[in-house]
């Protein structure tokens, strides 16, 4: 059990059977009355954001997680195969448990949250950075960098994302995992 003296960024909570991490919290002393603590909470299976208010001194249930290095192998109508890279054991889990998974391709490597006694995943992140190859965009015009103008273009594992116009099929492009969009062209 922990208290609210106990609370930082990362933590996570069982509230009602449901976990949620600390994604900001602050303890407030007004002139008049007792202490409390303001948090915002977010639910792990769902991701909606909670805001709580938590008088101080409350104890809370703790849930001690792991995060662990696993590499994605493929995937089939079980969801996406990954490996442990520490003891090279195999799991699947439901794609939906992955942020960033339309960007995922062979040999990518994740960062898995575990629940440390029951050994449950609750989530994986990708890399908040990928590089990939553009298979196809319509082609771009030489000097048109000027504007900030989007087009579609398709990467190698077919996922679909908005690029500048200067961009052509054959460029290696750095995507941001949280939302994909571009960040840059990768010079070789």
């Amino acid at each position: 059990m922990a208290t609210t003296a106990d609370f930082k960024n990362g933590m996570c909570l069982d509230i009602d059977g449901q976990y949620y991490f600390i994604v900001e919290f602050l303890h407030v002393k007004p002139g008049k009355g007792p202490a409390f603590v303001r948090t915002k909470l977010k639910n792990v299976t769902t991701g909606r954001i909670l805001d709580k208010t938590w008088n101080s001194g409350v104890r809370v249930q703790e849930v001690r997680i792991e995060r662990r290095p696993y590499q994605f192998l493929y995937k089939d109508d079980m969801g996406c195969n990954l490996m442990n890279n520490e003891t090279f054991e195999q799991v699947s889990i439901n794609p939906e448990l992955i942020n960033g998974v339309k960007f995922m391709k062979e040999g990518d490597e994740l960062e898995v949250v575990v629940h440390a006694e029951s050994e449950t995943i609750l989530y994986a992140d990708m890399p908040t950075h990928v590089i990939m190859e553009v298979t196809y965009t319509e082609p771009g015009l030489k000097g048109d960098t000027a504007t900030n103008t989007l087009k579609p273009a398709t990467v190698e594992n077919g996922a679909e994302v908005r690029v500048p116009l200067f961009i052509n099929a054959g460029d290696k492009i750095k995507i941001d995992t949280r939302d994909g969009s571009y960040v840059e062209r990768v010079r070789e």
